[in-house]
């Protein structure tokens, strides 16, 4: 009987473009500013995985964007959000902000800390049509939470109060103690990432080390384990 094995493909953290302006040090794991490579332009709708380490008291002042989901994952620090639709917010930690630009809108971004850095997962998602109606929202864990190895944090429904968005992409939060494992199944049509944050992980035969993507587009179950260190990860699951 012949066994199948799905295709992943890795994408290394060493091979991501860098840049560090020296109040931002910052990895592109696709074509992102003035790192261009054709063959990295994203993964179905995911268009941006930004990791950026930001100074203390410095950020990225208002610009504007449009006809993009942007949202930020909290890994260190606080980050100070306002935008032209008059949200003015800090996050921490394990929090999630959503940012439908839609038609248009402004927005900054700010390391209110005058001595700890920041650090945070940018991603981008092209939304499903444009010129939508800008709007924001966001995820907080729940009590209990923490300890789940697999919890929805965006969707587009807002099932489980997952944030909002406007693509049909679910993005899932991963912590695993050494040695856990979880199955997560791909239906037919859809694309998964795994995006390694902390700690060594294993996608089927596919070990990944933080910093780390891998995807894969073959409708079958595909397991994650975790090493000998505790892992956190985002998962996405998009059409």
């Amino acid at each position: 009987m012949t066994t199948i094995t799905p295709a992943i493909t890795l994408r290394a953290s060493a091979e991501r473009g860098h840049a560090n302006h020296g109040w931002l040090d910052t990895y592109h794991s696709f074509s992102f500013s003035n790192y261009y490579d054709p063959a990295h332009m994203g993964f179905r709708s995911l268009r941006v995985i930004n990791q950026d380490r930001i100074a203390a008291g410095v950020g990225f002042p208002t610009h504007p964007h449009r006809d993009m989901e942007i949202f930020s994952y909290v890994l260190e620090g606080t980050i100070s959000h306002q935008d032209s639709m008059g949200n003015s917010r800090e996050l921490r930690p394990g929090h999630i902000q959503l940012m439908s630009a839609g038609s248009g809108v402004t927005h900054s971004e700010f390391n209110p800390s005058k001595t700890q850095p920041l650090h945070l997962l940018q991603i981008w998602i092209e939304p499903n049509r444009r010129g939508l109606t800008p709007s924001y929202t966001e995820w907080h864990p729940a009590p209990g939470s923490e300890v789940l190895s697999k919890v929805l944090v965006i969707s587009p429904d807002g099932r489980e109060n997952s944030a909002l968005i406007h693509q049909d992409a679910f993005v899932y939060r991963l912590r695993l103690a050494p040695g856990e494992r979880l199955t997560h199944t791909l239906a037919e049509n859809r694309g998964l990432w795994l995006q390694a944050i902390h700690g060594e992980v294993r996608l089927n035969e596919t070990t990944l080390t933080p910093g780390d993507g891998a995807s894969a587009e073959n409708p079958f179950p595909y397991e994650i384990v975790a090493g000998e260190q505790p892992v956190e990860a985002l998962l996405f699951d998009l059409a």
